[in-house]
């Protein structure tokens, strides 16, 4: 496995160069869309039932199924990848965003508005920020979802890692089947486990002190 490190490393650190600038992309779109939408429809009844359970239908379509879909309009490469990437992404961070405004307790919305502010100013300068730690709680569980996704989207050409694990498991029997499936599996663990503990610290350094405390 090491002589077969040292004789792909360039490509292999191509490959999660790749994979992090893929899942990057993605969850910076979920995060803009996701955000913005729950922050449309947190206090909607209606609005906020349908968007979390559309969220959710998209969960529940098979990631190989997506991508297959996708072909057909978007081709092979990084455009369905990012699509579907960023539609698995949707409902975690949706999800927090509502749940996160709707828990900013009311007696502060109320003082913040016999303060003088209007409802868009009280939504940004005070539920947004009290509710932002339950909002990258959305985007570290969409960070871990994308990153375990984007492996399969190999399957249309996508990029990353999940490119060796699929030249693995097409070439059982070879020589260097295991080393690479066995390359791209981990490397989709280490950095998984590594974009986990980037979260947490962001979230520490983010959050305001007493939200902290």
């Amino acid at each position: 496995m090491l002589h077969f490190w040292s004789q792909r490393w360039p490509d292999i650190l191509g490959l999660i160069v790749e994979h992090i600038a893929v899942v990057a992309i993605s969850l910076l779109i979920a995060m803009v869309l996701g955000v913005g939408i729950g922050m449309l429809v947190w206090n909607r009844p209606i609005p906020r039932s349908v968007v979390i359970a559309a969220a959710g239908v998209a969960l529940t379509i098979p990631s190989l199924a997506m991508l297959a879909l996708l072909i057909p309009t978007f081709g092979l490469g990084w455009t369905p990848t990012v699509i579907a990437l960023v539609m698995y992404s949707l409902l975690p961070i949706v999800r927090n965003t509502v749940v996160g405004l709707r828990e900013v307790p009311p007696a502060v919305m109320e003082s913040a508005t016999g303060m003088g502010m209007n409802q868009f100013s009280v939504l940004l300068r005070i539920q947004l920020p009290i509710a932002w730690p339950i909002i990258l709680t959305g985007v570290r569980v969409a960070a871990q979802l994308t990153i375990g996704i984007a492996a399969i989207a190999a399957y249309v050409a996508g990029p990353g890692l999940g490119s060796y694990i699929f030249q693995g498991l097409s070439s059982l029997g070879s020589v260097n089947a295991l080393n690479f499936a066995l390359t791209g599996t981990l490397g989709v663990v280490i950095l998984a486990l590594i974009v986990d503990a980037l979260f947490v610290t962001i979230t520490r350094y983010t959050t305001s002190r007493g939200l902290r405390a």
